[in-house]
């Protein structure tokens, strides 16, 4: 079963053409057959993204913002999310042999060790995982030897059609068509995004005037939705652990030298932290 779920031969396709990657008998060069090649890093993750498709020199979150995250997340905070997302993959594998599993924007592989954590039946999981940030999927791969990682682009999914029966989207954006390109005719996508008071507590050391998160339509066309889950709780985090947390979201970027200052003097900060998750399945028409 384990040779079965890290087997990707014939899963890939390449960047610069479309054209099905194959992989050689040492399992370490992808290849096409208009000859262009693509190796294996010593980490064991693939590297899909082609210079001419990146829009700066390390594409994707730095390794400053990568090193926030790593240090919160690994604090357990945002486990009873990564939680309830196994137990929505869990209503949805039944009785798939082997489940084909993509993890969108995945960062460092937290939810994906998560995710073979937390679910039910994870020896029957093939797991992907994808990220622009190659420092990220270094990390990934060296973590989680029993799942799959590629640095590649989410606007430019480099899977054949319909390979996928789950992708999980965690805060990470995407490209609608290639969501419906990659996932089987009947494949479900799950959805985490922000609820209304997500980090309440922190936007108010940086804006005058704190506003709900707004609720968008979290299901693409061709999708239909099933359920949606809305998780609410609060965190006591460290100095440390508050000051990871802003530098891993957007808020970090507006925060200033005060607002920073601020945020690391208060005493026993609970932060509020909100999550919906909407799980939809693709349609025929």
């Amino acid at each position: 079963m384990h040779q079965l779920l890290t087997k990707t031969h014939g899963v890939y396709i390449c960047p610069l053409c479309g054209a099905l990657l194959q992989e050689d008998q040492a399992g370490k060069t992808f290849s096409c057959p208009n000859k262009h090649g693509f190796d294996k890093a010593k980490e064991g993750y693939l590297n899909l993204l082609p210079v001419q498709h990146k829009h700066s020199k390390a594409p994707g979150d730095s390794k400053a913002m990568l090193i926030a995250r790593r240090h919160f997340l690994e604090s357990g905070f945002y486990e009873p999310m990564a939680k309830a997302v196994a137990m929505m993959i869990d209503t949805c594998q039944s009785t798939i042999e082997v489940f084909h599993l993509l993890d969108l924007g995945c960062g460092e592989g937290y939810y994906s060790r998560k995710i073979k954590e937390f679910c039910k039946k994870p020896e029957t999981i093939a797991l992907q995982g994808i990220d622009i940030a190659k420092y990220a999927i270094a990390t990934a791969a060296k973590k989680q030897l029993n799942a799959q990682f590629v640095v590649a682009s989410s606007n430019r999914l480099p899977y054949i059609d319909e390979y996928f029966d789950f992708v999980l989207r965690v805060f990470a954006p995407s490209d609608d068509d290639e969501l419906k390109r990659v996932l089987k005719s009947t494949g479900y996508l799950l959805t985490v995004t922000p609820g209304p008071r997500h980090l309440w507590q922190l936007k108010s050391f940086i804006y005058s005037e704190v506003k709900d998160h707004s609720l968008e339509n979290l299901v693409p066309p061709h999708f239909e939705q099933l359920t949606a889950q809305r998780i609410s709780y609060k965190i006591t985090p460290t100095v440390d652990q508050r000051m990871a947390l802003l530098e891993m979201t957007p808020f970090y970027w507006r925060a200033s030298e005060n607002n920073q200052l601020a945020l690391a003097s208060a005493s026993e900060l609970e932060i509020e932290v909100d999550f919906v998750l909407t799980l939809s399945v693709k349609t025929s028409n």
